[in-house]
């Protein structure tokens, strides 16, 4: 069939402009936002786990139960499951900027509700002002946890996307971190306290495999010093066990992301990652109930972060590539809020298993935790994970979807400067028919020409 010459024109037009289309450019501050997001995520997991490393001197200068001061952690978990889904929206539909800015404010708020028992002696009641800031603390994290899979998706090309979701990702562990290590060192004594997504089944088998993973690591990082110090570990040892499990978790994230960046094998990654990480936690559960096996159990919680929270930011990766199109903030937020959910109840679980040791006692605990017996509750845990990594395993399959649907783009990736803009969200490509004729190849003589390059969203 042939065109007429007007035809003949806007075709040949409109060939080099529908590839101009296909080349993004990408802008420095794309670090910065990322810089910003990490920040949060830090600072709200800091918040989250300040209390769970000194449990016993916190129950015991505010006089709470155990019970209490676990649901001082736990809130974080139950908040997020109704949070979550606002958070989903926030994000798809007003943004990042606001998501960003309104989680700072719940942070700063958050954290000023729960100082105050401490800061006004008079107070009666002060879990309630503390779990009232950890709950404002816990609606924080919703928002900051999605955006790292948005952040990523929106301002980075598709080469450097793991790793910016590994960055953003990791710095809720590095707040673990930094809680593990400072909370038993500045708290030596109770004076120093201050719709379509559901019919998707590899998606439904990877957001219940991991979010059964996130609620393990969950009950794990607040359980932790309560488990260890009834069989005569310090809670430094705690915290140090702590710190090691975050430390190492951050390095095999790292690794990991970069060669998922240029391999693409994010399958294979998170099957082996899960298969290792049960193997450990089987071993953290028999060596954490004998004595005085500090290397082993030193080194055993460096493994278990090390192939524990590295699969973290692939799984988040391979959560958005096998929902798309679905939206990156959906598809991260659903599978982070089912192990949320996931977390309350093997939390609840863990603990109600627990029984009253009736051999000696070796325990370094304060008050009334020296004498559980977290036995029981430690070989569940182990499980729990064996069980989620061979239904992983055995019946995770998917193909990349985005990547599939990215193949036929060779992005021309280039750095500039940002201008200034009043919003963090790049702006919208516009699809070629909305576009005047300059922009699609053709000056205003109708004469062919060099197409604008569109902004990477």
């Amino acid at each position: 069939m042939m065109a007429g010459p007007a035809g003949d024109g806007q075709w040949a037009a409109a060939t080099p402009a529908l590839a101009a289309l296909r080349v993004y450019r990408v802008y420095a501050r794309r670090w910065v936002f990322l810089l910003v997001v990490s920040l949060l995520s830090c600072s709200n997991a800091t918040l989250w786990l300040s209390f769970a490393p000194v449990a016993d001197t916190i129950a015991q200068h505010f006089l709470l139960s155990t019970d209490q001061v676990n649901w001082l952690s736990l809130v974080y978990l139950v908040v997020s499951i109704p949070s979550g889904m606002v958070a989903i929206w926030v994000l798809d539909s007003v943004g990042l900027r606001w998501a960003t800015i309104l989680c700072a404010w719940l942070n700063f708020a958050g954290s000023v509700l729960r100082t105050l028992p401490y800061m006004i002696l008079e107070i009666q009641d002060p879990f309630a002002f503390l779990m009232g800031g950890q709950s404002l603390c816990a609606l924080a994290q919703t928002l900051v946890i999605f955006s790292p899979a948005k952040l990523a998706a929106l301002w980075f090309p598709e080469h450097q996307r793991a790793t910016a979701n590994m960055i953003g990702t990791m710095a809720n562990p590095l707040g673990i971190l930094m809680a593990n290590v400072l909370s038993p060192a500045l708290v030596q004594k109770e004076d120093d306290i201050p719709i379509m997504l559901v019919r998707n089944k590899a998606y439904v088998i990877l957001a219940v495999c991991f979010g059964g993973g996130i609620g393990i690591f969950s009950s794990f990082s607040a359980l932790l010093e309560q488990v260890l110090c009834v069989n005569g570990y310090s809670n430094e040892f705690a915290g140090l066990c702590g710190a090691l499990f975050i430390v190492f978790g951050i390095l095999g994230a790292l690794v990991l992301g970069l060669y998922v960046d240029r391999t693409k094998h994010f399958t294979e990654a998170i099957k082996i990652g899960f298969c290792l990480t049960s193997v450990v936690c089987v071993a953290f559960a028999l060596v954490s109930q004998l004595r005085g096996q500090n290397i082993a159990l030193a080194a055993i919680c460096s493994l278990f972060g090390l192939f524990g929270f590295s699969v973290a930011p692939v799984a988040m990766e391979l959560a958005v590539e096998c929902s798309f199109p679905v939206g990156e903030g959906a598809a991260a937020g659903l599978v982070f809020v089912l192990g949320q959910a996931e977390g309350v109840l093997i939390m609840v679980l863990l603990t109600a298993l627990t029984v009253r040791r009736t051999e000696p006692s070796f325990s370094t605990c304060r008050g009334a935790q020296d004498t559980l017996d977290w036995k029981v509750s430690m070989l569940l845990m182990a499980g729990l994970s064996t069980l989620f990594s061979c239904c992983l395993v055995l019946f995770f399959h998917t193909p990349y979807r985005r990547l599939q649907a990215e193949a036929g783009t060779s992005p021309s990736v280039q750095e500039h400067q940002c201008p200034a803009a009043a919003d963090l969200t790049p702006p919208q490509q516009a699809p070629p028919e909305a576009l005047p004729k300059h922009s699609l190849g053709q000056d205003t003589a109708g004469n062919p020409g060099a197409a604008h390059s569109q902004s990477f969203s």
